[in-house]
């Protein structure tokens, strides 16, 4: 039996976490625009910066990411005692335990660094998904069909969930490399006053690829898990170990492609900058994954509920 009061206190989760997000993604967003440190008269005769000013939005921006994080993971866990079961049955619940995931992930690293120049371009998309999640791909608590009622619920979809969470926080600090990268290789004189801007916002290219890469690096064997995991699943379920099905094949070319960047990475010859493009590109694959085959292939995995 599916308990709708729980299912509604769920959603009532999701707006508030929404809420909440909303004026976290402004602070952020207020951080960076003001990271630029003020320059007087007499920093430019002598074209040294005045020291930037306290990083209060910063401070109240991670506050209401980690209220946000809270929110979610209660909103995820009623979804679940609603319908008695993990709440990873259909697009909407998806949606919900990879957002929490993601938030998750991001305050846990920024518990042993300073990320929070990354915070507008986690929170940002996190935000959107959640919009997407509660609108297009909202589902109404329901039973599980019997092909999901297994162990291999809770862990290929929960690994393959998680895993995509590290894929979505690697991608965004993959686009601030590449844009970092290019600011860096403009003219120096040119472009001296914009260094100092974006420099004082964000951490050097070199720094961004090498946090970039790590978070791949965790990413990739967990994904490589899922894989593996699913095709277990598919023998049990439908006695095949691969049925040629469009989540699986796709699920296998995500694989190949970050394959492909993680050996670009370790082959001479390609730039950290190309190699990168190959990220991007496993990226959009998980999109079309999610968005596209989830909705629009019809196959055995065609669990979307949409």
């Amino acid at each position: 039996m599916t308990n709708e009061t729980l299912s509604q206190y769920a959603n009532l989760g999701v707006y508030s976490a929404m809420a909440v997000f909303t004026i976290a993604m402004i602070a952020f967003a207020m951080d960076l625009a003001g990271a630029a440190p003020k320059v007087s008269a007499s920093a430019v005769s002598s074209d040294v910066p005045d020291l930037p000013r306290t990083r209060k939005a910063a401070g109240i921006a991670m506050m209401l990411t980690r209220l946000g994080g809270l929110l979610l993971i209660a909103a995820a866990a009623m979804r679940g005692l609603s319908v008695h079961r993990p709440p990873l049955g259909n697009m909407f619940e998806f949606a919900l335990v990879g957002c929490m995931f993601v938030v998750v992930v991001f305050v846990a690293i920024g518990l042993r660094r300073d990320v929070r120049w990354l915070g507008l371009f986690v929170i940002g998309p996190v935000l959107l998904t959640l919009g997407l999640a509660i609108t297009v791909f909202y589902t109404d608590a329901s039973e599980l069909l019997p092909s999901l009622k297994s162990v291999w619920l809770v862990i290929h979809v929960t690994v393959a969930t998680f895993s995509v969470a590290l894929f979505t926080i690697a991608f965004s600090v993959t686009i601030l490399h590449l844009v970092q990268t290019w600011l860096e290789s403009q003219d120096p004189e040119g472009m001296s006053r914009l260094r100092t801007i974006v420099n004082t916002a964000l951490p050097p290219a070199r720094s961004l690829d090498r946090t970039a890469y790590g978070i791949h690096a965790v990413a990739f064997p967990l994904w490589t898990f899922t894989l593996i995991a699913g095709a277990i699943w598919a023998e049990q379920a439908w006695g095949h170990y691969w049925n040629w099905d469009p989540k699986e094949v796709w699920t296998f070319v995500i694989w190949v492609v970050y394959a492909a960047y993680l050996h670009a990475r370790a082959t001479t010859g390609w730039s950290a900058r190309s190699a990168n493009y190959l990220a991007l590109a496993g990226y959009g694959c998980i999109l079309v994954n999610y968005m596209v085959v989830n909705v629009f292939f019809v196959g055995q995995h065609s669990y979307s509920g949409m």
